[in-house]
């Protein structure tokens, strides 16, 4: 077990050299990289099992894993007192299955007749940025848009912009969407306290990194 995070820890130096060395990493740049490293291990500290034997996952369960994990947290953020409408019920089962495009379809269509639904908004625009492999595209943010104003005080719309721009590399959209959020949230809110300190981590690393500065 000792040696995998070893040879983990050695891989992740031997990207942090070969970016100096080889890819002339500017200075400026140094700082960004050595931060990624360091998110990824973190992340493979909480996700990963370095002691067992290795085996690359078909990109299909990666993909169910994070509809799976999508869906979940965004119902965390509705009432359930009552029961979802169908078509976000089937859409839901779609993209647990990894299966973004169909489950945005059903969205789409089931929006037609019910415009004023926030949930299924905010469903559309997360199976929007799924589709896309994580990239943010305007239609993900006009779904995002619908949903924050029809409900301008759940946080689920712009907290899960932020989290999509942050995927996709954009570091600075990502900091101002939750600095936004943050800004409107009220002093009781109880996501306040996490989220000001993801804000702080952000503008940490930007003031760390100008190179960020020019997206």
């Amino acid at each position: 077990m000792i040696a995998a995070w070893l040879l983990v820890a050695a891989l992740a130096l031997a990207a942090f050299a070969f970016a100096v060395v080889v890819l002339k990493l500017p200075r400026e740049g140094m700082t960004l990289f050595a931060a990624v490293l360091v998110f990824g291990l973190a992340g493979y500290a909480w996700q990963g099992s370095p002691g067992q034997p290795g085996a690359p996952k078909p990109r299909m369960e990666n993909a169910s894993q994070e509809g799976a994990a999508m869906v979940e947290g965004r119902s965390a953020l509705f009432d359930r007192t009552r029961p979802p409408p169908g078509y976000l019920v089937t859409s839901d089962a779609f993209a647990r299955r990894g299966q973004f495009e169909q489950a945005a379809g059903l969205l789409q269509r089931g929006l037609r007749e019910n415009p004023r639904d926030t949930e299924g908004w905010l469903a559309l625009g997360l199976a929007l940025v799924g589709h896309a492999d994580g990239f943010v595209t305007p239609a993900a943010v006009q779904a995002f848009g619908r949903a924050k104003a029809i409900d301008p005080l759940n946080p689920g719309a712009e907290y899960y912009l932020g989290v999509a721009y942050l995927r996709s590399g954009e570091i600075i959209a990502a900091r101002n969407v939750w600095a936004r959020l943050l800004a409107d949230s009220p002093a009781d809110a109880p996501w306040r306290p996490g989220l000001a300190a993801d804000v702080a981590r952000l503008d940490d690393m930007i003031a760390r990194a100008p190179m960020l500065q020019r997206q």
